[in-house]
Parts: C-alpha cells; sequence; structure tokens
C-alpha cells in the first residue's frame, strides 16, 4: 500500500495551488493524508476528487466550513498499522514521549503544524512523521511532502520529497 503525506498547505494564502509534482505523484497512492492546515476547501474538495482514499484533519487555521468535514483527529488501519493523525503535537522537545504517552495503541502518528519534516521514533516504537509543508517552506530549504510503502505490517520506504522552488 503507497501512502502519500502531507500538511500544512495554506492555500491559497501561502501559494495559489499544490505544486505540480505533488499532483503527479497523487495517482501513484492507495492513501492520501493530510494533515491539517489546508485554510481552503476547493483543496479538500481536489484532494477528495483525485485521490483513491484521503484521511485527514482540520488545523489551527482551518475554519468552520472545513471543521465541519474533518475530525481533529483521525484514526485509520492501514494494512495491519494502526495510523493516528493530527495537526498539532506541542514542542519539538519532549515531543516522542509526550505523544507516545497520549497515543499508546499506535504504530504510526502523523502530525503538521511546524512545516518541519520530522522522523523519529519514540520509546515503546510509536513512529512520529511530519511531511513539512509542499508550499510553505518557512526556515525549511525546500517545501516536502513524505511518502511510504506499508507492507507485511511494516512502514516501510519512507522518503521526504523536496519540491523545486516556486
Amino acid at each position: 500500500m503507497r501512502l502519500l503525506l502531507m500538511s500544512d498547505t495554506h492555500l491559497p494564502k501561502r501559494a495559489k495551488a499544490l505544486p505540480e509534482p505533488l499532483l503527479e505523484a497523487l495517482p501513484q497512492a492507495d492513501v492520501v493524508v493530510h494533515a491539517g492546515d489546508w485554510v481552503d476547501t476547493d483543496t479538500l474538495d481536489l484532494l477528495e476528487r483525485r485521490s483513491r482514499r484521503l484521511i485527514g484533519v482540520y488545523g489551527n487555521n482551518d475554519g468552520p466550513g472545513l471543521r465541519a468535514r474533518l475530525p481533529e483527529v483521525a484514526y485509520v488501519d492501514l494494512g495491519g498499522l494502526r495510523f493516528g493523525v493530527i495537526h498539532e503535537t506541542g514542542p519539538a522537545q519532549g515531543r516522542d514521549a509526550r505523544c507516545a504517552a497520549r497515543f499508546p495503541d499506535l504504530d504510526v502518528l502523523v502530525f503538521g503544524h511546524s512545516h518541519i519534516p520530522w522522523d523519529t521514533t519514540a520509546p515503546g516504537g510509536l513512529r512520529l512523521l511530519n511531511p513539512g509543508s509542499p508550499t510553505d517552506r518557512r526556515r525549511q530549504p525546500h517545501c516536502t511532502y513524505l511518502t511510504a510503502v506499508v507492507e507485511a505490517g511494516r512502514l516501510t520506504d519512507v522518503v521526504l520529497h523536496r519540491l523545486p522552488p516556486r
């Protein structure tokens, strides 16, 4: 099962559209995950149309239209792995332990908010992934998103994709 993970698209405030390489990658994904801060419902509509399966949550910059359609936290079993998706996890310091305590039944937690790519494994085995942002790099050198594969109950081939400058 091929996954495409993104967060913090902030359209149309930080960019006018999703980057073409990201849009081209959508058809290869069995599941697309968006960890919040969409800002506009048009992006949700677009990803619902173009994704085989979409899992999303709302973020702190998402208004009533998105909050009516999306949960704050999403839980899903993908290929035998228990995934959670949330926008905010708090400060980087102590994140692994804090998330492991809050989500003891998960194998993988996808989150956003910071726009900083993150890939760690907490004590106890919880894998934490932040795909960064495909549209707003903030203090990072590149805009980014992640792809991964779930195979035989394992998360493999986690790849951070750096997008060309806009």
